[in-house]
């Protein structure tokens, strides 16, 4: 009887989330050959235009300026007095893997063990959530998918927010090797273990770590070898958590260690600092500001929120705000980044903080856009306004870190994206709550 009820309730949620995600868009989106004319362009990595001109051609940008004739065969969009910006980049996030946190089959961000390089977030990446639409038409076009659980979770992705599958949606299937180090500090006041026991258990959770990575060094070292050579040897056993591994050892896919506090963050720099070909970013960062020299001298990038309660009960409450601005004052790559699920949408306001807070407008605009996407290396790609990268942008008639701007047109990957959502769905819906023909 038990199995039963489950099996309804599952079955019921199943329609629920299907009714909802076919309610999320009512036209489709606009594809082709568009002009953008006379908007103010912030292209990010070179100058402000001004009455500038962007020419999309299918996926890609084809053109960044002013003084061109538009043809004919393009669609034009007039952006007079507008504003137009590169798609903002939420790099950390569980969006498209948790619908309702609060129901366990719709929460797919967590896999059993402790070490689990091979998970793929990709893999379990939901393109029609109800929050990707209430997500990119706030500007986010683009977001690092991440799991969560063990001290290796898995791989996040680098996915944008339009398509029907996680094929056609993902930027980079690999984008970052996510790792949780154990806390040297303790756990707070109700953690009753002595300073003994906490040493010895981080000194063994660190050892079971050091391990792991030891036994991926060996595995790598073998398999060059057979691939340098494979004349009359035998090949390698295939390990898929060893092998996953690999590309993170040669460092082209960045490991992000999640560290808080000061001690936390101190003993993420020493451990990576012995870890040798890799490329470590931190996320989190609370306490940053109180380390910032100490960040930027071991070269990791942060990724960093700006919504949230002082560390210490002294500490100004400003802090939150003025911490990436203090981190990027003192030499540090820093994303500004939601850490949140139905809130990644709020990303665009996290910055706005920070950028008040002593960032200022400019720094601020590259931790959403280049910065992040230098880190997840697909700067190539997306992160910036330029003649032949993905037309990832958005049509603004102001600043967008102003919570009084509109957002009034987003494109993903040349995609004209229908400016609908469930919440501006429910807004429709309650503005006039009339019966038809009352």
């Amino acid at each position: 009887m038990k199995k039963l009820n489950i099996f309804v309730v599952a079955i019921a949620l199943l329609f629920g989330l299907t009714a909802t995600t076919q309610a999320q868009i009512t036209e489709k989106p606009e594809y082709g050959k568009f002009a953008i004319t006379g908007a103010t362009i912030h292209t990010v990595t070179n100058e402000t235009i001004e009455d500038g001109v962007i020419l999309i051609e299918g996926e890609k940008i084809a053109y960044v300026g002013n003084n061109i004739r538009v043809t004919g065969d393009y669609k034009r969009i007039d952006a007079t007095g507008k504003h137009v910006y590169p798609g903002f980049i939420d790099g950390w996030t569980g969006l498209g893997l948790v619908e309702i946190s609060a129901v366990p089959v719709t929460v797919d961000d967590a896999e059993v063990g402790q070490f689990n390089p091979n998970m793929y977030a990709f893999t379990a990446f939901n393109p029609h959530s109800a929050a990707i639409p209430v997500t990119r038409v706030s500007g986010v076009t683009t977001v690092l998918a991440k799991p969560r659980s063990g001290s290796i979770s898995g791989k996040a992705a680098v996915m944008d927010l339009w398509g029907y599958s996680p094929d056609s949606m993902a930027v980079k299937k690999s984008g970052a090797l996510v790792m949780n180090l154990p806390s040297s500090t303790g756990g707070g006041w109700w953690d009753n273990r002595s300073e003994e026991e906490i040493k010895k258990q981080y000194d063994r959770q660190i050892k079971e770590i050091n391990d792991f990575i030891s036994k991926a060094r060996f595995y790598d070292n073998m398999m060059k070898a057979y691939e340098s050579d494979p004349s009359g040897k035998t090949k390698p056993d295939h390990d898929p958590r060893m092998e996953a591994m690999r590309e993170v050892l040669s460092g082209d896919v960045p490991v992000i260690i999640t560290a808080n506090s000061e001690q936390e963050i101190l003993d993420a720099i020493e451990w990576a600092g012995q870890q040798e070909g890799m490329n470590f970013i931190l996320a989190g960062a609370n306490e940053g500001w109180r380390v910032a020299d100490e960040i930027a001298e071991a070269g990791m990038g942060v990724l960093t929120t700006t919504l949230y309660t002082p560390s210490r009960d002294y500490d100004n409450y400003q802090r939150p705000y003025q911490n990436p601005g203090l981190m990027a004052e003192a030499g540090v790559k820093v994303a500004i980044v939601s850490d949140d699920t139905e809130n990644s949408r709020n990303t665009t306001f996290e910055a706005g903080y920070a950028a008040a807070y002593g960032m200022g407008t400019e720094e601020a605009l590259k931790a959403v856009t280049i910065n992040p996407a230098e880190m997840f290396g697909v700067a190539d790609k997306i992160g910036s306004l330029e003649e032949g990268k993905q037309a990832n942008l958005f049509i603004s008639d102001g600043d967008p870190f102003e919570p009084l701007t509109n957002i009034e047109q987003v494109f993903i990957k040349g995609f004209k994206i229908p400016m609908q959502s469930r919440h501006s769905q429910l807004y429709d819906e309650f503005l006039d709550r009339d019966a038809v023909n009352k």
